[in-house]
């Protein structure tokens, strides 16, 4: 990581008050853009599960109402709650086989309570995402998110591309598409800054125009729905005695669930890269926040009886094209969304976008989506292991999305569910040879020393004998005992509790010729990672708090800080060659 690099796009980071009207429009932008999937996603699945008109109004209202919230809780961050971005919350695609499943076999009321009790494991895994942070790495979380792209992508430009009223001229829906990609392209590439930040809304409206000239933007359903409605009567209640087809679903409800947090990790990390000019260490305590806000999502669509939402990854395309990263935002496209859910008639207006036009733009910003996949698997250093796992894991997911691999196999049971979508099938490969990779690698050594300048030869003695072992020459070993010793000079000027007891666990472990050092514990300071990057900006001649950070950039070929809540981990590399 460079801080030598700007992102010169963004002009509002997340703490920015940017004036209300770009607030405003950037929150309308946003949810013209997304409601219409999350709305029609739950209308599809009802419909196809067959269920009443009455429930998929309560639905509709229900999910636009969650969502709200809870991209308000996202944005807000309330303690360990809440990313802290503008992130935006929405229908969980990966939950479509198994919530159509549940509501077949059970009913509404079923569903509800396999998601309330899956939210659980939400919660379960941001608590303990330090735990699995060697299996769900940059590599695994990119390929999540090249998936999401890559999954949407036909979606959009194949289904609702030719989404038009019967008898629509066959020129319309291309030249509506092409309008609104030329628009909003050009003023991307070429438009005045005034302009970029409007360019979304600027391509709708354009596309929208053309589309009502060429016959197929159809107004019918927005005059005929009320202003005002509250559906409070068709709740469908929880079932609070599961029979056999809660047992039966509920291993895939769970399985879901993981699959989606990792998508939801994906997405934290990826807008914390979106969101800065001046790039910065992953914090992984606003990934936690992101999960645990995800699973109080999770938790209230199941009170409210519709389908789970989840951080949807065109938050960070958005904030990419716009460059407004406010957290501001957030809270004005929550506040929008519980205003929808209230006036039928809105959304209405916003679900009626012709499909050409929404499929122009959201094909626009998953091609944005999928570069960022790839840019959080390079900047961790790509290697052949590495590359193994982003490309098998992705084509994976996508011949089981597309239905190239084992079709006649899978069936419509539990394997059907689980592996019939590619945001399951890709990341569950990922995740396997992660395992593989982790359970196969050399052993690690430990050893638990207090965080204390006195610990300082019981570390180096360690480290020594691991050198000892590994068959390192005399001068690697000295190389890798300093980084030690630096590394725990680092780590108790970061300590801003000097004396209070915490404890340090030191691992070893060989990787190839680099050996690959772990020190945990509990810092208030901040991110190491970034003051390393950062000294390259500052003056030559080092303070007295410099000396150690230079010296262990020195002996290390590579430093990583992890801040999770209650745990650091700093991860250092050094050759063993030369």
């Amino acid at each position: 990581m460079s801080a030598d690099r700007v992102n010169e796009n963004i002009r509002y980071e997340p703490e920015d008050h940017p004036p209300h009207p770009i607030v405003i429009g950037t929150g309308f932008q946003a949810t013209a853009i997304i409601l219409a999937p999350v709305a029609i996603t739950v209308v599809i699945v009802a419909r196809i599960a067959e269920q009443p008109e009455s429930y998929i109004t309560w639905a509709v209202f229900a999910t636009l109402l969650t969502c709200g919230i809870t991209t308000i809780l996202q944005a807000v961050r309330i303690g360990r709650v809440g990313a802290g971005h503008a992130l935006l919350m929405g229908t969980a695609p990966a939950f479509i086989a198994v919530c159509i499943a549940a509501l077949v076999e059970g009913g509404p009321a079923t569903m509800a309570s396999l998601i309330i009790v899956s939210s659980l494991f939400q919660f379960l895994l941001a608590s303990r995402l330090s735990l699995l942070r060697r299996i769900f790495t940059p590599v695994v979380t990119g390929t999540v998110i090249m998936l999401a792209s890559a999954t949407v992508i036909p979606i959009m430009m194949f289904g609702s591309l030719n989404d038009v009223p019967e008898g629509s001229p066959d020129a319309a829906a291309p030249i509506a598409a092409l309008v609104t990609l030329a628009v909003v392209v050009g003023l991307v590439l070429r438009g005045p800054p005034q302009l970029q930040l409007w360019s979304p809304l600027i391509g709708i409206v354009a596309g929208c125009a053309v589309s009502a000239i060429l016959g197929i933007y159809d107004a019918q359903e927005v005059l005929a729905a009320p202003w005002v409605g509250v559906p409070i009567s068709s709740w469908p209640g929880l079932g609070l005695t599961p029979g056999p087809e809660f047992w039966a679903l509920l291993p895939a409800f769970i399985m879901v669930t993981v699959v989606g947090a990792l998508k939801n990790i994906g997405d934290g990390v990826a807008i914390q890269g979106v969101s800065r000019r001046r790039p910065r260490a992953t914090d992984f305590r606003v990934v936690q926040g992101s999960l645990n806000a995800d699973g109080i999502g999770k938790l209230l669509c199941g009170v409210a009886g519709t389908m789970p939402n989840t951080t949807y990854s065109t938050s960070i395309s958005l904030a990419d094209v716009t460059g407004v990263a406010a957290r501001r935002v957030g809270i004005a496209i929550g506040v929008i969304f519980i205003i929808v859910a209230f006036f039928p008639k809105i959304a209405a207006l916003l679900i009626d976008i012709p499909g050409p036009v929404a499929a122009a733009y959201v094909t626009l910003l998953m091609a944005l989506l999928f570069v960022q996949g790839m840019k959080i698997i390079i900047d961790d250093g790509l290697d052949q292991r590495k590359a193994a796992v982003a490309g098998l894991s992705f084509w994976i997911g996508v011949g089981f999305e597309n239905q190239w691999i084992l079709p006649e196999l899978l069936g419509d049971g539990f394997v059907g569910i689980l592996l019939g979508n590619g945001m399951t099938a890709g990341p569950l490969a990922a995740i396997v040879m992660m395992v593989f990779l982790e359970l196969t690698g050399s052993r690690r050594r430990r050893l638990s020393v207090a965080l204390d300048s006195e610990s300082l030869p019981e570390i180096d003695t360690f480290l020594r004998r691991f050198a000892s072992r590994a068959g390192w020459e005399a001068a690697a070993t000295d190389r890798l005992a300093s980084a030690g010793e630096e590394t725990l000079a680092v780590l108790l000027q970061e300590d801003d509790d000097a004396g209070s007891g915490r404890r340090l666990a030191v691992t070893a472990r060989m990787d190839g010729r680099r050996a690959e050092l772990e020190f945990v514990t509990a810092l208030e300071g901040e991110n190491v990672e970034d003051y390393l990057a950062n000294l390259s900006s500052l003056p030559p001649a080092p303070n007295e708090r410099e000396v150690s950070f230079r010296l262990l950039l020195h002996y290390a070929s590579s430093v990583r800080h992890q801040k999770y809540h209650g745990v650091d981990i700093v991860t250092v590399s050094v050759e063993g060659a030369g």
